[in-house]
């Protein structure tokens, strides 16, 4: 036989070419078959981050964090603010979850630092 055959136990012979696979999806590797991978990666869940407008939080402020906790550009952060305001909520980011829960975290903390009721949730992307 040559380095690229090998025999198992019994009458079971595998064949293949050198560096490739068997006809079988496997790979000899000196004296053992090596089994291809059969898992494939799955993208993990995405969330929505959603900002709800309530009566207390200044416009300016919504903007602030939309910039600094999202890093919107000046004019997105605005049209976002208007969207907020207008429609009740906006979708300020999609994450995932551990991403989206820690940028929730950070505008409920910074609001309350400021003294400001600012909401923000989080809703599977579908």
């Amino acid at each position: 036989m040559t380095e690229w055959e090998c025999t198992g136990m019994g009458d079971q012979t595998c064949m293949g070419a050198p560096g490739g696979t068997g006809g079988n999806g496997q790979r000899p590797q000196g004296d053992l078959m090596l089994a291809e991978p059969k898992t494939q990666t799955k993208r993990p869940p995405m969330y929505k981050v959603v900002l709800l407008n309530d009566d207390y939080t200044p416009m300016d402020f919504v903007v602030s964090v939309l910039e600094q906790i999202f890093r919107k550009s000046h004019s997105e952060a605005m049209e976002l603010m208007l969207q907020i305001h207008n429609k009740g909520a906006a979708v300020a980011g999609i994450y995932t979850r551990d991403v989206a829960e820690t940028k929730t975290d950070q505008v409920i903390e910074y609001a309350r630092i400021n003294d400001y009721p600012l909401q923000c949730t989080l809703e599977q992307d579908s």
